[in-house]
């Protein structure tokens, strides 16, 4: 039953509460747990990994969990949950609040995070998949700034090694997935922020905006997205193993639009899907 007794917390983004729902229940057999910026990607993520858990009923039955609200989705499929957390370190950091307290709640054990998502590479083939290494900030740092009472507190970024060469291992397995570990840039801005020439804003060069990219790519960045920093920094705090595993869209070194073929950008948003799936499906002992 619900938490009787003691203060209600509310999950006001997921519009879920501890009195309000019984949350062991519901999520207590949770292992795993992938996170993504679009909420109908992360929809056929959980109907994917139906598919691959051989889960009974339809895929069209699942159903979202957050749906009295609009700001986030969240899917439950067997032992993995399947949420979607916006675009940027500010929409990733409330919903990843909610969901660590969620998990907490639930009672869950040993759980694994993956952030599963796109990027722009760096001297990258499009369609390369990106297991994060160090997770850094625009002047490359491993590190997480955030603004706490008027202070500057310092995370440290760093991920799972283990977990970042056990999904390398799992990429070598699987046909047309091709995989690096390398560092990934997380920045504020999706134009300007990631040197960028095409926003309404532009106050560089293009040989300018070249030489950051060239100077990131020297630091062992391969792509760039707006989550990982945010994402490893609290998974560390709270003793999460995590990963981010990112698909570039483009080589940033060859131009700023995404101009590729609808059709290929969907079989290469899939790529860290089916990887993730791999490692899932090992770990439950599903692999034939």
């Amino acid at each position: 039953s619900p938490q009787t007794g003691a203060v209600q917390d509310i999950l006001y983004h997921f519009n879920l509460g501890t009195k309000t729902h019984n949350l062991p229940a519901m999520f207590g057999d949770i292992k795993f747990v992938c996170v993504g910026g679009s909420a109908n990607r992360m929809r056929a993520f959980a109907q994917f990994m139906h598919q691959e858990l051989g889960q009974p009923g339809h895929v069209d039955d699942i159903r979202d969990i957050c749906e009295e609200t609009d700001r986030y989705s969240m899917f439950k499929v067997g032992p993995v949950l399947s949420v979607s957390h916006g675009m940027g370190a500010p929409s990733i950091s409330i919903m990843l609040h909610e969901l660590i307290k969620l998990l907490y709640h639930s009672r869950c054990r040993d759980v694994i995070l993956f952030r599963i998502g796109t990027s722009g590479g760096i001297g990258l083939a499009p369609g390369t998949v990106v297991i994060t290494d160090k997770a850094v900030d625009s002047f490359f740092r491993p590190q997480f700034e955030q603004v706490v009472l008027g202070k500057v507190i310092v995370r440290s970024t760093e991920l799972d090694e283990g977990l970042s060469k056990e999904l390398l291992q799992c990429s070598t397995e699987l046909p047309d997935i091709p995989t690096v570990i390398a560092n990934t840039m997380c920045t504020h801005d999706f134009y300007e922020g990631q040197g960028r020439l095409d926003g309404a804003l532009c106050s560089f060069s293009t040989e300018e905006k070249l030489e950051y990219l060239r100077k990131a790519h020297e630091a062992g960045v391969r792509n760039i997205e707006m989550e990982s920093t945010v994402f490893a920094a609290m998974c560390r705090m709270c003793n999460l193993k995590a990963a981010v595993i990112c698909v570039t869209l483009l080589n940033r070194f060859e131009g700023d639009q995404i101009s590729t073929h609808h059709d290929v950008l969907v079989e290469y948003q899939q790529r860290p899907q089916g990887l993730v799936a791999h490692f899932i499906k090992k770990r439950l002992g599903l692999m034939a």
